[in-house]
């Protein structure tokens, strides 16, 4: 079966190929720029937002609450980011994502000053916006990449947001220094960086994003009559069956590795607190975590568009059940189980993550994809933001372990929604 997303065609005309490749080399070369930037910034806010509402609400029962609520304001500006992008190209979407995370970051540092958990969670929700931009740009580097291609793309600019992602942990004791001597309470020093890696990867989006790949491919699809991307994507024709099931399905992979994710490691730097380590053991864990989600990245989409995209979606479910036992086995105070633990976790969700995107993207015509990307991803910030929420009780109630080993067996559910819609799915997403 033929995949019903459009691509841009360039094969009778060689000088418009090599066009577009430059274009494509030079877009990736952008988004990683502005990947590493961000992740910086988005790894400082993980490492120390459950610790700081801990500290400032007194309770681990509400620990789980930051990660839920910029998770959850990574909801509402997926929708902001798809929506600007859809009409305007993925640069001003994506610059304006980066900036809003950037004034979130502002205001956690001001909230710990004041010491208001009304103004941090708040400003919370406006954090979220650099995470959700953070995953949006995955989109932008599949839009200009051939079919056979797309994952390998996605995986170029996941992979650029690894040197950020474990800098930014690590960094977490010298910012908090750094705070600390500036008179802003210690937890508070990673959100610095973290709003001056959002502003600098704003600015290079906005700055170099430039041809636009989401209104480049628009462009190329028109003169080819390959879509219809050039007019409003409320004209576009309804999905047909294979398409819904592709959307599905992808959706499906992403929300739950995203769910099992977030919840196993927002809780993990409190339960390694509680165990008696400090923020630089915790750190170096959530370093080696992020390190998984992202630097596979190239390998994982060498392997998915290779092998296809239910083999590696199986291989995430699978992965991150190991993650799970391993996290609820490890003594408390074992910082490599914890770790290792922790890498699978990471890994995991990078299987789900590049084999979902690829699955969305190869199953939705460029005229709707955009914004379906966005819904696609809005369903996956409410995912994380339950994970995040439930996090918290879950460990109060039951125990770190209990959340572990729950996390991994949910996990497994990525297996019958594998085999429940892949059939019709479009034939490159198997």
């Amino acid at each position: 079966m033929t995949s019903t997303a459009s691509t841009p065609s360039t094969d009778s005309d060689p000088g418009a190929a090599a066009s577009v490749d430059a274009a494509q080399r030079r877009v990736l070369t952008v988004l990683v720029a502005s990947q590493v930037l961000s992740g910086a910034g988005l790894a400082a806010g993980i490492t120390v937002g459950a610790l700081l509402a801990q500290q400032m609400l007194g309770s681990a029962g509400l620990a789980g609450l930051p990660s839920a609520l910029f998770t959850a304001g990574s909801a509402i500006a997926a929708i902001a980011v798809s929506r600007i992008s859809a009409a305007r190209g993925r640069r001003p979407g994506l610059a304006l994502g980066y900036a809003t995370g950037a004034v979130g970051s502002a205001g956690v540092i001001a909230a710990a000053v004041a010491d208001s958990p009304v103004l941090l969670f708040a400003a919370l929700l406006v954090y979220g916006a650099g995470t959700a931009t953070n995953l949006q740009a995955r989109y932008a580097g599949a839009d200009l990449a051939a079919p056979t291609h797309r994952a390998r793309a996605v995986s170029t600019v996941l992979v650029a947001t690894t040197l950020g992602g474990i800098a930014g942990p690590n960094l977490a004791a010298p910012t908090g220094d750094l705070a600390a001597d500036l008179g802003i309470p210690r937890l508070a020093g990673p959100f610095l960086l973290a709003g001056i890696a959002y502003a600098a990867a704003a600015a290079v989006l906005a700055i170099w994003l430039r041809p636009d790949p989401l209104l480049l491919a628009r462009e190329l699809a028109a003169g080819a009559g390959a879509d219809v991307p050039a007019g409003s994507a409320d004209s576009a024709p309804e999905p047909g069956a294979g398409v819904r099931r592709g959307v599905l399905l992808g959706t499906a992979v992403m929300v739950l590795t995203q769910l099992v994710m977030v919840a196993v490691m927002t809780m993990t730097p409190v339960h390694m607190h509680d165990m008696g380590h400090g923020t630089a053991a915790s750190g170096l864990v959530i370093a080696i975590h992020i390190g998984a989600m992202y630097l596979p990245s190239p390998l994982t989409g060498r392997l998915v568009d290779r092998y296809g995209r239910k083999a590696l979606a199986t291989a995430s479910g699978l992965t991150l059940l190991a993650a799970g036992v391993l996290a609820a086995i490890a003594p408390g105070g074992s910082v490599p189980l914890l770790a290792l633990a922790l890498a699978l976790l990471g890994l995991g969700w990078n299987f789900g993550l590049v084999a979902g995107t690829a699955i969305i993207t190869d199953a939705v015509p460029l005229a709707t994809r955009a914004r379906t990307q966005g819904m696609v991803d809005v369903a996956i910030a409410v995912s994380g933001a339950s994970g995040g929420l439930a996090s918290g009780a879950v460990v109060d109630l039951a125990g770190y372990p209990v959340l572990a080993l729950g996390g991994g067996l949910l996990a497994l559910a990525v297996l019958p929604a594998v085999v429940l819609t892949a059939r019709g799915t479009p034939a490159i997403a198997r």
